[in-house]
């Protein structure tokens, strides 16, 4: 499951609390968003073990800022509450999959 983030305080709560965690940074308006938002959630049933959410950057502009997010989808995985691994763009479910075990390793 995905969770949206509604806050930067949640955000940051969920970064702290978890070892692994899957940021999908998106927007509404975004074509390719909506094709990988799909493939994420999915990726999320198969890895109990990483922490998935959703960074609407329209409603979220603080935190795409810490990251410099300038083009969405931007996926960015942590480990232990640092940058393991980003990715911009559309990508096929077996590439999101490598993506999050990045933050696993």
């Amino acid at each position: 499951m995905v969770e949206l983030i509604k806050s930067k305080a949640d955000y940051e709560a969920i970064l702290s609390s978890n070892t692994t965690v899957f940021a999908d940074f998106f927007a509404e308006w975004c074509g390719p968003c909506k094709m990988v938002g799909p493939l994420v959630e999915k990726i999320s049933e198969s890895n109990p073990d990483v922490k998935f959410v959703k960074v609407n950057v329209d409603s979220n502009p603080e935190i795409a800022s810490m990251y410099g997010i300038m083009s969405i989808p931007t996926l960015i995985v942590f480990k232990n509450g640092t940058l393991a691994k980003q990715a911009v763009g559309f990508m096929q479910e077996s590439d999101l999959q490598k993506l999050a075990d990045a933050g696993k390793q």
